[in-house]
């Protein structure tokens, strides 16, 4: 299995947002967050939508966010963090 992105590595969801079914939260693309685990390989769900195979399997990793970094005027503990499941063709390095 071959992975881009190793476990604590700062990374960020891209902020298209293309036609159809998309696996990626509106609300995280564009922000940047943690790699906390990585799940392993899985037919990729956006071309499963469609009828088609979804392969090759793509990566799947677990990012965590900050909850300021998610939501503009967030009031909560600065330690508070989200999570969400994210395919690697969603992920870039962050600067």
């Amino acid at each position: 299995m071959s992975y881009r992105y190793a476990v604590g590595d700062k990374v960020r969801v891209l902020a298209g947002d293309p036609p159809g079914h998309i696996r990626t939260p509106f609300y995280i693309r564009g922000k940047t967050g943690v790699v906390e685990e990585r799940w392993g390989e899985f037919r990729n769900p956006e071309e499963l939508a469609f009828g088609k195979p979804g392969l090759p399997k793509r990566p799947l990793y677990l990012i965590r966010f900050k909850q300021a970094e998610v939501w503009p005027g967030y009031k909560g503990p600065a330690a508070d963090t989200v999570s969400a499941d994210i395919y690697e063709h969603w992920l870039e390095p962050a600067r």
